[in-house]
């Protein structure tokens, strides 16, 4: 420290006192910023990269107070995911399901909340405004049904069932309530076929 005050005049003991406060400082925001990744990988489903079940449920109502009728809650569920785990084994479930997330992360961008529920079930909730709505829950469905490719090389036909509601047609913002809709609607698609939008 002496040699650096000697290699300046303009260094003194105000800017000794900054320096010397500084390094507990920053061995404390290291430490808070390693403490930061911890909660980060917590909150986020280590193989979709999605959050998981409780932080999305925190985000989603969060969205849904400031957008309002704005916001749709999408639920997502692959097809035929059982085939995939049964006939090439939970690798290839693995990198179908990581390639999901990956894709519903891409689709709905950094301000939405985006989860996975459990298994191959996943939400989201965003600001999607009606004039576009359908357009984008039908790119999201294409998105979904494009093949994916497993680490040797063997291609996999995979596709997602799609359900959408939005508060102003099931008259409530409550989470549970929108979620249970969307679900609804997603069931009542799949019946008719696979890679299937239904909105409420």
């Amino acid at each position: 420290m002496d040699s650096v005050l000697r290699a300046s005049g303009r260094f003194g003991p105000r800017a000794l006192l900054i320096t010397t406060a500084a390094v507990p400082l920053t061995g404390w925001t290291v430490h808070a910023l390693a403490l930061h990744r911890k909660l980060a990988a917590t909150r986020k489903d280590p193989l979709t990269g999605l959050l998981r079940r409780d932080a999305y449920t925190h985000c989603a109502r969060r969205l849904l107070a400031r957008h309002g009728d704005d916001t749709a809650v999408v639920m997502v569920d692959a097809d035929h995911f059982k085939a995939i785990n049964d006939g090439l084994g939970h690798a290839a479930g693995d990198t179908v399901l990581a390639a999901f997330g990956a894709r519903l992360t891409a689709w709905a961008g950094p301000a939405a909340a985006a989860g996975r529920l459990g298994g191959d079930e996943f939400a989201l909730v965003l600001d999607l405004p009606a004039a576009r709505r359908v357009q984008r829950l039908e790119h999201l469905v294409r998105m979904l049904h494009t093949p994916v490719v497993l680490d040797d090389g063997r291609v996999v036909d995979v596709a997602a069932s799609v359900g959408a509601a939005t508060p102003n047609t099931v008259g409530s913002r409550d989470l549970s309530v929108l979620q249970r809709a969307a679900d609804a609607a997603l069931y009542d698609g799949k019946h008719t076929g696979r890679a299937i939008l239904a909105t409420t």
